[in-house]
């Protein structure tokens, strides 16, 4: 929907068709996802084989789906900022490092997690 037009929303499938394009797109363009990804498969893996309890899943996936979802925040943060400013510019680059510092940070604490998870699991049954 276009800000201050009268039309009406897309359907509910038609914004799920989106969200899923969206993914595809980033999946298809962005590196960083395909690290996310592969760093959450990897995670799913290793949490069979330790054999992670239902508390221990949940925050495994939270934590894979809440990185993911910060990864492409950052990729959409970091298109606009191409958008509107195709050139160099300080501000623009100032945006997408403080976009890329947020995926860094939750993606330290999420590793912090993970090993607090994976410890108790195999240390601690």
């Amino acid at each position: 929907m276009i800000p201050g037009s009268n039309s009406d929303h897309p359907s509910f499938r038609k914004s799920f068709l989106f969200a899923i394009q969206g993914f595809r797109t980033a999946v298809r363009t962005e590196r960083n996802i395909k690290v996310m990804i592969a760093g959450g498969i990897a995670a799913i893996v290793a949490g069979l084989i330790v054999g992670f309890d239902a508390v221990s899943w949940a925050v495994v996936l939270v934590c894979c789906g809440v990185v993911i979802s910060a990864e492409l925040l950052n990729t959409a943060v970091e298109t606009v900022v191409d958008l509107v400013s195709p050139e160099f510019h300080p501000l623009a680059g100032r945006a997408k490092d403080i976009a890329a510092a947020a995926v860094w940070i939750l993606s330290m604490l999420v590793a912090v997690v993970g090993i607090i998870v994976f410890a108790n699991a195999i240390f601690f049954r």
